[in-house]
């Protein structure tokens, strides 16, 4: 069935059908997406693409305490911001790179340095500052910490 306009003798069928491959190829396109960043990949660049999904909670706590007015007076708390920078700094060329193992590798040898950090903002961050601000700061930072910690828990018994 051809579809023509009286007027003009437009025929709108290939139009139609280009609209449907183009439908069918985005749906394929979707399912060897999910297939390569879930089978192929495998557990690994899970567990790096969850770390970085945490890291950049990290990197936003990170951001706001360098730019606050409390770190130009409190050597702690640039401290603090010291340490999350130098996680982000370690991490960020093997997630670039695509390489699991080695960011796997990184997050688990500076891992210590971050919990130590996330622990004395805890823990000075009511001496600091008694604001909202600094309070869901110092919740996200910690809250962080935990997962990374939980991602790279399999890493260390393996």
């Amino acid at each position: 069935m051809l579809y023509r306009t009286e007027k003009r003798g437009i025929d709108f069928q290939p139009v139609l059908w280009i609209g449907k491959v183009l439908r069918r190829l985005e749906t394929y396109a979707t399912l060897w997406n999910f297939l390569r960043l879930r089978l192929m990949n495998g557990p690994l660049h899970a567990r790096m693409h969850s770390i970085d999904a945490q890291a950049s909670h990290i990197w936003m706590v990170r951001a706001f305490l360098k730019h606050s007015d409390e770190a130009v007076d409190d050597e702690e708390l640039a401290e603090v911001h010291r340490d999350l920078y130098d996680f982000m700094l370690a991490i960020g060329p093997a997630l670039e790179a695509n390489d699991p193992e080695q960011y796997l590798h990184l997050a688990n040898k500076k891992f210590s340095k971050l919990r130590r950090a996330a622990e004395l903002f805890a823990e000075i961050q009511p001496e600091v500052s008694g604001h909202t601000n600094f309070k869901m700061a110092a919740r996200s930072l910690t809250m962080a910490v935990q997962a990374i910690g939980e991602i790279l828990t399999p890493t260390e018994k393996s």
